[in-house]
């Protein structure tokens, strides 16, 4: 027999309907409130035809009203298609394409992307907030239990290398993701998770999951600001937040007091955290817990316990209670200290990539998911993330991890952002650049070449230093190295 448990609203807005669910700046639901929103929507999406198994792409903003039609598409067993909303319309295009979408829901901010998109795609229904919300409900049976191999989500990986793939999670891969979590953070009565990150990103989907689950309150931003942050920190007892390193770089620039005792848990995502910015939050006494993930493996899969904390700085820690870890080289196990490629496994591990059997094929193998991440494990068995391998810089035959020198550069104290990546070289095949954004107008480039000769060794050392404005980041923050070679000047 299928797995089936309790849909998660359905069964938190029964056990604790009064509790607080979801805040923003002017609205606050309880669980109840959700719940009716929820289900109100279902059945206004059942109205045009929405079933189970219908592919539903959302095209919307950080909102609470998002998070109700979240809630809606799970009571009707829709497949949730969250689309990144500062892609082209093209971009969009291919994606509700490969998905084959039976429905766009859209916040009326995206209707000129909207209108280019219907030109191309004229079959396809769009709906959005204000039209649905004025249908007569069709009622229907709600699915009020779920079975944890049905399929919940399509979320299109930021596509670093070629077109997006389409990862494909289950209710089963976020419910495990949920439990891990848990039990390696612990559960506490007031917790109060702030989701400043894009509810279209793994990373924000989990939180708004997670607090169903849990039964705690989540805050959402409409979008990152590193005041507004660190002002729900300080004033509305926030316990958690879920960034990246700049995001908490920013949040720390912007600090001018101690975060309250209430404050447990700096959730610190999306790659290799600079060392210095650990050490920064370790004199602060914030409490960061390096994670390691991916969307392929629903938000988290290796997160540092806290009390490694400061023993273990730098490390992402251990894999979470239900996955397993282990490195590989030349298709053997690496030993201890030895840098290979990162590969999991456990249930909260995609199925695979849509429509792409090659890819899933290429990517799952005996149920191990490879990451195409580098890392090492220690003498303990502690992850240290290195870089991405489609990052790696060879340099003379020598590898060069952009995030090391990046690091380096982040430690120096009028740097704000720094970004490495490599150059085509005739003599040395590639060598290393940087691109910094300062807190000054007096960095020179001679400074941090001098600075980084005393800190890397020679091959490792930036040839050469451009200062830009900003650095290129994607929805969720995280620098797209791939795009810093686009910044040079013209010649």
């Amino acid at each position: 027999m299928p797995e089936t448990i309790p849909n998660w609203l359905y069964k938190r807005a029964s056990a604790t309907p009064n509790r607080i669910a979801l805040r923003t700046e002017n609205e606050s639901w309880t669980f109840k409130k959700l719940d009716e929103r929820a289900q109100t929507f279902a059945k206004q999406f059942a109205s045009i035809g929405i079933k189970k198994g219908d592919f539903t792409a959302l095209l919307v903003e950080n909102s609470i009203q998002t998070a109700a039609i979240i809630h809606a598409l799970q009571y009707l067993g829709a497949v949730i298609v969250p689309l990144n909303n500062r892609l082209t319309p093209n971009e969009l295009i291919f994606q509700l394409k490969d998905c084959q979408a039976d429905l766009l829901f859209y916040d009326q901010s995206f209707s000129e992307s909207v209108k280019t998109i219907s030109k191309d795609l004229p079959e396809l229904k769009l709906t959005t907030y204000e039209t649905l919300t004025s249908l007569v409900p069709l009622e229907v049976p709600l699915q009020t239990e779920i079975l944890l191999d049905d399929l919940h989500t399509i979320m299109y990986t930021s596509g670093t290398t070629g077109k997006p793939k389409g990862v494909m999670l289950t209710y089963g891969n976020h419910w495990w993701s949920a439990v891990n979590s848990s039990l390696n953070l612990g559960l506490h009565e007031n917790d109060c998770w702030l989701c400043a990150v894009p509810l279209f990103h793994m990373s924000g989907l989990s939180i708004l999951i997670r607090g169903v689950i849990y039964g705690s309150s989540v805050i959402i931003h409409e979008r990152f600001e590193a005041q507004k942050v660190n002002a729900a920190i300080i004033n509305e007892r926030v316990t958690i937040v879920s960034v990246v390193s700049a995001m908490l770089s920013k949040m720390l620039y912007t600090l001018d007091q101690s975060y309250p005792k209430t404050f447990r848990c700096a959730l610190l995502g999306g790659g290799p955290a600079p060392l210095p910015l650990l050490e920064v939050c370790k004199e602060k006494n914030i409490p960061v817990y390096q994670t390691y993930g991916m969307t392929e493996t629903a938000s988290q899969v290796v997160t540092l316990s806290s009390e490694y904390m400061l023993a273990k700085l730098g490390s992402a820690g251990k894999p979470l209670f239900t996955n397993e870890l282990k490195i590989e080289k030349d298709k053997k196990a690496a030993s201890p200290n030895e840098i290979g490629e990162i590969v999991v496994k456990g249930p909260t591990i995609t199925k695979g990539y849509l429509n792409r059997e090659g890819a899933t094929k290429e990517a799952i193998q005996n149920g191990w998911l490879y990451t195409g991440d580098l890392g090492y494990l220690d003498e303990e068995g502690f992850l240290y993330v290195i870089d991405r391998r489609s990052d790696l810089i060879i340099s003379g035959g020598e590898n060069i991890y952009p995030a090391e020198i990046e690091a380096v550069l982040l430690s120096h104290p009028h740097v704000l952002e720094a970004g490495v990546t490599g150059l085509k070289d005739d003599q040395w095949g590639q060598v290393p650049i940087g691109f910094i954004v300062s807190k000054t107008n007096t960095l020179s480039e001679e400074e941090l070449i001098s600075y980084c000769s005393e800190r890397l060794a020679r091959y490792k050392v930036p040839k050469k230093i451009y200062f830009v404005k900003e650095l290129p980041r994607n929805a969720s923050n995280k620098l797209l190295r791939r795009e810093l070679l686009p910044l040079l000047p013209m010649t």
